[in-house]
């Protein structure tokens, strides 16, 4: 069986995510391709579609998002994803479960006792009207007939897990702070969520599977569940092992992969490539170690911005006062300080929010401080994490 070192794994992920050779398609084709990209912060996915497609202007995703291509709903691990229309209709019924259980279990003791099919029934009646409504406006029309719950747990279980809702423009759009509107999915999109079949070989799990070894191959099953958060896919595995191709990494480790499915030489030159906060390609695996070294992993789930260099995250970045700092996680050599300079160049004439300095650390020790006591810093400067209740709306 064909062993794949970190660096053969680095370039078919980097292949896959269109952050070798910038692809030529359209917003809707990237967001399938990518299996939709993480959005709890509403301009970062602007970034990711940046360093992924050549000549993507910020308008072709507010076209998506209104024409209702795109949309923004919970998803993958109960975080606000960026999904194609067609994606969040066939793929949400199979992230019910998964979806109620992290709720439960993060408010276990608040919402205790609640028959849930109720309260989602409730919901819906409230919907009907199609009048979109913030997590708070649909809290206030039912907590009568659940006194005493709090507002932010009842809250989270309507619009995270019972209900699937889409998060209405503008929130989401270029350069736009608003606030977030909840719609059925069905009702924002004119289509019904797909039924979820009878269980067996589990279909919608074996598609979900070949989309995402397209998308983040060759992979293991652990990183198919940490990528979308869903249990009970060994059916699905199992159904689909006889079309995929079958490798091991350097810790023996067994990785699926589609037979057809881009793997370069790992001695491809990978350009300079700045990414968003929680980027695809670094929190698409259980084993990030194919992009990131174990010793920045909590960059990965802090918030921080980074930076790819030969493949690799080898810096961070923030934009602050008008000025874009990147601060290295290893010395850069002279060809690559420059080739990370000229990217950030073109980042920040990208970015249009007024950057009057680009400043190179000669290692991330001054950025950090710069940052504050937390090091790592939202798109304002303001401290993130992958999964922040704030981003679904404030009861």
């Amino acid at each position: 069986m064909t062993v794949l070192d970190q660096r053969a794994l680095n370039r078919a992920t980097l292949a896959r995510q269109h952050l070798l050779t910038r692809g030529h398609t359209s917003v809707p084709e990237a967001v399938a391709q990518l299996c939709g990209l993480q959005a709890q912060e509403p301009q970062e996915p602007f970034i990711g579609l940046w360093s992924r497609l050549a000549g993507f202007r910020p308008a072709d995703l507010d076209d998506a998002l209104t024409g209702r291509t795109v949309v923004r709903t919970h998803l993958m691990r109960r975080t606000v994803h960026l999904v194609t229309a067609d994606d969040a209709l066939a793929w949400r019924a199979r992230h019910d479960s998964m979806l109620r259980g992290r709720v439960l279990a993060t408010y276990r003791r608040e919402l205790a006792g609640l028959d849930l099919d109720e309260i989602a029934a409730a919901a819906r009646a409230v919907m009907a009207d199609q009048r979109p409504r913030t997590m708070s406006e649909l809290v206030q029309a039912l907590e009568d007939r659940w006194p005493g719950r709090p507002r932010r747990a009842l809250g989270e279980l309507l619009v995270a897990a019972l209900v699937p809702m889409a998060q209405l423009p503008p929130r989401g759009l270029w350069q736009r702070t608003a606030g977030v509107r909840n719609l059925p999915l069905a009702s924002w999109l004119g289509r019904d969520i797909a039924p979820l079949p009878a269980a067996g070989r589990d279909p919608v799990g074996q598609r979900m599977l070949r989309r995402y070894l397209a998308a983040f191959g060759p992979a293991s099953s652990s990183d198919l569940r940490a990528w979308c958060g869903l249990t009970g896919l060994p059916a699905a595995v199992e159904a689909a092992r006889d079309d995929l191709v079958v490798f091991r990494d350097e810790r023996g480790r067994r990785l699926l992969d589609l037979p057809d499915a881009p793997r370069p030489d790992p001695d491809t030159p990978a350009p300079v490539r700045f990414l968003p906060a929680f980027d695809n390609a670094i929190l698409g695996y259980h084993d990030r170690g194919r992009v990131i070294d174990a010793a920045h992993l909590r960059l990965s789930v802090e918030g921080h911005r980074t930076v790819l260099v030969d493949g690799r995250v080898t810096a961070t970045w923030t934009v602050r006062d008008h000025r874009l700092e990147i601060g290295p996680l290893r010395p850069l050599t002279a060809p690559e300080r420059e080739a990370v300079h000229t990217e950030a160049e073109e980042l920040a004439a990208f970015l249009d929010a007024g950057i009057e300095d680009i400043r190179l650390h000669p290692d991330r020790s001054r950025a950090a401080s710069s940052a504050g006591p937390s090091g790592g810093r939202g798109p304002k400067g303001g401290k993130i994490t992958e999964i922040d209740p704030s981003t679904i709306n404030s009861v």
